[in-house]
């Protein structure tokens, strides 16, 4: 059987490298992916972003913009591999493309700004990366402008991203001067004449001999000091061979006890070729990977990447197109041909498969079969969504889906014309499906749609593809901000008494509860404010049974949706039920839910509490004669300065600044700085709001 299946192959899986570009905006990840196609003969010819061509921006919004808003998915053959990749958004709005682009890959390329450094964005997405272990190599970009330096970037490397750097190769010239690299495994000479788009090969410049063998002396002992294979060989010899060397590399980087230092430039086409025999010889295949988890009727299972074993699939994207509904989905275990059916386990109903496609952004590829470790799209699901699990009818599976970060920022959008109102709710319906991060409601006093987002730039992209795909003239609301409420001092014993007895069955559920704060400050650090909520039962003796805890439970979850100081979302806080009672009768788990409810509600009014703002990273970066006219401005923002450091002619100031104080910064920091000055900000979680704060405050 496995002979038969391993027909539909064109690669073996172990020459498979499914991969993501990481990076903060503006470091090039684009321009590396679109320099990757060219070499590998996938193009004919080089897009640039600047002059909106390129192959992964393709969306109208990417091209004006001149960012990556949406992750896209390329296919490239390089040294008889096939490299399946994902060019991902670097601003920090979009960062829930880059964790669902994360969680179906086994490797990826973090480019770093050779200027810049690690930037705020790049610690975002490694930290992501970590968080669905990813093994990486990273690529320090940009070596050609001034003020580069490798040695630099990778000390920003080893000290805000804590990874062990193991640099394999060494500049040949700098700044405008840069020609090519040493590559210290081997010994030997890359450079890149002028003009050319090969690469030529020689021995290492005399020049740099002395460097390029102390440089390869560190990296030895680099290795060594963390492998095992390469300490025995290094104490035996004294140095280590260049197949041995390259093994404990790989190893290294795929157990992510080191990071593989690799770069060049993306925009002069300088380093490309060793980036991609690295991409080859130390990032993982499918096989390489550790099985997946999922859970079948209440317990754990692994699939592995193998042929033989039942389908399954993880979907990690959809895309509405004009000829139809794109699924995006990675393919763990198993075969899918088109015309078969799958199971889906969110919806828990079943679909038919019409097409299978190879991704080449917005171009497509047909295919007969999609085997493990593939990343294709397929046509004719209509319910799936991204986290849905796809799998054999008759071998279900749940897999984990990828997380979703809670929205930050809020706009509210109506039709111009009543007529449009009905087109509105669809799109907006449409849109939340292609992107999980969007959410839409109601608004229960005003009767509004409400938009809520990672950012102002996410609604602006959001807006926008509803006027540009459907036609629609939307009219949008000054943008909103999600506070949190919290408990800072709590109550003991606090007695509520659920009776009803009108006719029929009575309802009875006597609870006694005490109320606390959780000790930590709500968010994760990422600024996801999701809800923390702790419960827990001392009753003894069964004065309670354990299903009206439970119960009781839900009841008090029910509450923290209408928190006391404005109908805000409750946090960080521990429910603790410490007695109660119950009636032979009237009690029961519908009962106890009522009383959890109306008990931490009224719990909550009775408890000190405060509220809760979302707050952001900020990274600014001015000339130095616009330094004092910023700081005061951040300071009239309530922003807190952390630090400054002084950078050939700028000043990188480093701040947290309450979110809803940032909208329409951009434009008051450009005319500040005479449109010389820049900024990124990311979430950094929930901070109490002063007492004067309005929850409906818009950008000043």
């Amino acid at each position: 059987m496995r002979t038969e299946l391993h027909r539909h192959l064109d690669t073996p899986l172990a020459a498979v490298r499914n991969l993501g570009i990481l990076a903060h905006v503006d470091a090039g990840k684009t321009t590396l992916t679109e320099r990757i196609l060219y070499l590998t003969g996938s193009t004919h010819k080089r897009g640039e972003v600047h002059d909106g061509t390129t192959v992964t921006d393709f969306d109208p919004q990417e091209r004006d913009r001149g960012i990556t808003i949406f992750a896209a998915a390329v296919s490239c053959t390089w040294d008889a591999h096939r490299i399946n990749l994902i060019d991902t958004p670097g601003h920090v709005d979009f960062s829930d493309e880059v964790a669902r682009s994360l969680r179906v890959l086994d490797g990826a390329v973090a480019v770093f700004d050779a200027v810049a450094g690690v930037e705020p964005q790049s610690e975002a997405v490694w930290r992501q990366a970590d968080r669905y272990g990813v093994p990486r190599i990273a690529f320090v970009n940009k070596l050609d402008r001034a003020g580069a330096d490798l040695d630099t970037a990778v000390e920003s490397i080893r000290e805000r991203l804590h990874p062990t750097p193991l640099v394999v190769q060494l500049p040949i010239g700098s700044e405008a001067g840069f020609t090519g690299v040493v590559d210290l495994p081997r010994m030997r000479s890359l450079v890149w004449p002028e003009g050319r788009d090969t690469v030529e090969e020689g021995p290492v410049p005399e020049a740099l001999r002395d460097a390029a063998e102390g440089r390869r002396r560190q990296l030895e002992e680099a290795a060594a000091e963390l492998h095992p294979g390469a300490l025995e060989e290094f104490c035996a010899e004294g140095t280590l061979s260049a197949r041995t060397l390259t093994a404990a590399l790989r190893d290294l980087t795929r157990s992510g006890d080191g990071v593989v230092v690799l770069c060049g430039s993306a925009y002069r086409n300088r380093g490309i070729e060793p980036l991609l025999d690295a991409v080859v010889a130390y990032l993982p295949s499918p096989l390489d990977v550790p099985a997946v988890r999922g859970t079948r009727d209440g317990g754990e299972q692994e699939r592995f990447a193998d042929l033989a074993a039942p389908f399954a699939a993880l979907v990690f994207k959809v895309n509405g197109t004009a000829t139809g509904r794109l699924t995006y989905l990675r393919v763990y275990s198993g075969t899918i041909g088109k015309g078969e059916t799958v199971w889906d386990s969110g919806t828990g109903r079943t679909e038919r498969v019409g097409r299978i496609l190879r991704v080449q952004a917005d171009r497509h590829a047909p295919l007969e079969r999609a085997v493990a470790g593939d990343i294709v799209a397929v046509v004719g699901l209509k319910s799936a969504r991204a986290g849905s699990t796809l799998c054999a009818p008759g071998a279900p599976l749940v897999l984990e889906p990828p997380t979703v970060a809670d929205p930050v920022v809020s706009v509210a959008v109506e039709a111009v014309g009543s007529a449009e109102a009905e087109q509105l709710v669809s799109a907006l319906t449409r849109l939340v499906e292609e992107d999980p991060s969007l959410v839409v409601r109601t608004d229960h006093e005003t009767g509004q749609l409400v938009l809520s987002g990672m950012g102002e730039l996410h609604l602006e992209v959001a807006v926008e593809k509803i006027r540009l795909a459907h036609g629609l003239d939307v009219r949008v609301g000054r943008p909103r901000v999600a506070y949190r409420e919290t408990v800072v001092r709590g109550v003991s014993g606090l007695v509520h008494r659920h009776v009803k007895q009108d006719g029929g069955a009575g309802e009875f559920a006597h609870v006694v509860l005490d109320v606390e704060p959780l000790e930590d400050v709500p968010g994760d650090g990422d600024g996801g404010g999701a809800t923390r909520f702790e419960f827990r039962s001392t009753v003894v003796g069964g004065r309670v049974p354990q299903e009206y805890v439970r119960a009781l439970e839900a009841g008090c979850r029910d509450a923290l949706p209408d928190g006391p100081l404005g109908g805000h979302p409750v946090t960080g806080v521990r429910v603790v039920l410490t007695d109660g009672a119950t009636h032979p009768k009237d009690s029961s788990e519908r009962a106890f839910r009522t009383a959890g409810r109306f008990a931490l509600r009224e719990a909550l009014r009775a408890c000190a509490m405060v509220l809760l703002e979302p707050v952001a990273d900020v990274t600014v970066t001015v000339p130095d004669d616009a330094v004092g006219g910023v700081l005061g401005d951040l300071a009239a923002r309530r922003g807190q300065v952390s630090g400054s450091v002084a950078r050939a002619g700028v000043v990188v100031i480093s701040a947290t600044v309450p979110l809803v104080e940032l909208f329409g910064y951009a434009t008051r920091l450009r005319s500040r700085t005479r449109g010389r000055g820049v900024f990124t900000a990311r979430p950094a979680g929930y901070a109490p709001a002063p007492s004067t704060a309005s929850t409906g405050t818009a950008a000043r």
